[in-house]
């Protein structure tokens, strides 16, 4: 197993971590390894940026475009 040291921790967050483990009978140790385990297995959404995009603006529905008729590729020109 793996150590870390967090400097320059906010007392006000220190104190919120120590109620928090508390209140769930944890050291805060224990709360924090929690916490940061938690976070780095939520899913993070779509890995494309296609779907990303399409998720960011799905509540704004969609649009029907209307597509031009397909036409005949044009002759090649000719080098002779």
């Amino acid at each position: 197993m793996a150590s870390i040291t967090i400097r320059n921790l906010d007392d006000e967050v220190k104190k919120r971590l120590r109620v928090l483990a508390a209140s769930h009978g944890r050291s805060m140790e224990e709360e924090a390894r929690l916490i940061l385990r938690d976070a780095v297995e939520q899913d993070v959404g779509p890995t494309d940026l296609a779907a990303a995009i399409r998720e960011r603006f799905a509540h704004l529905g969609g649009v029907e475009l209307e597509l031009p008729p397909r036409e005949a590729m044009p002759e090649p020109p000719r080098f002779e």
